[in-house]
């Protein structure tokens, strides 16, 4: 299993390239998709799945141009409603890449179709989470950017954002690394680490959202 954070420091954006037993996932690919397909060809591998953690506002995706080009299956989480050809996943939905499996966790707040991507290992342990703008190092997704969301308010979308943080991610072990889809410098969060990836049990102890006493 070869795991890869892509990092564009101008857009503070972190892509992620999983490479299995010859099959490889992209997840929330930037709009120039041959360094991925460059990648995959550099390992003899086919890019089979792309993961998107949710509809991106801050940058063009290149979603639909690297599934085009590869065949690969474009991957939202539950609610998304996308106008092109993708796979709406279910939550707790499982996906197999070479010998590890991803598995989608709605972690709806900061949009509704936010998704969190686990990822566990050749032996089945929990690996890495994907965690898109869910959580961040040393903050969480915006809950504050909803649009045409009918009568789902920012307040709503707290909520939500506690929730899935409380019920889906934190349950989770402390070495599960949490790659996030951004960092410092991206107007996502106001409090972001410089660092671009940590784990999940360092996040707990300082990230300020993740404190065991919030109510």
């Amino acid at each position: 299993m070869k795991v890869e954070q892509i990092y564009t420091g101008c857009l503070a954006q972190g892509a992620y390239y999983i490479e299995s037993n010859g099959e490889v996932a992209i997840i929330d690919p930037l709009r120039e998709v041959q360094p991925y397909i460059k990648k995959a060809n550099s390992d003899n591998a086919k890019i089979k799945y792309i993961f998107e953690t949710h509809f991106h506002a801050d940058f063009v995706s290149g979603h639909v141009t690297l599934a085009k080009e590869t065949g690969a299956k474009i991957i939202y989480g539950p609610q998304a409603n996308p106008s092109f050809d993708a796979y709406i996943a279910k939550d707790n939905e499982l996906f197999t890449l070479g010998n590890v499996t991803i598995i989608a966790l709605h972690t709806p707040g900061h949009t509704m179709e936010s998704t969190t991507y686990l990822l566990k290992d050749e032996q089945g342990k929990d690996y890495a989470i994907f965690s898109g703008d869910t959580l961040f190092l040393g903050d969480v997704g915006r809950p504050d950017l909803a649009q045409k969301m009918g009568e789902i308010t920012e307040r709503d979308l707290a909520g939500f954002l506690y929730d899935s943080l409380r019920e889906k991610i934190m349950p989770l072990a402390d070495d599960v690394i949490v790659y996030p889809a951004h960092g410092a410098g991206s107007a996502c969060g106001k409090n972001m680490m410089k660092e671009t990836v940590d784990t999940l049990g360092n996040q707990k102890k300082m990230n300020y959202a993740l404190r065991a006493d919030m109510t």
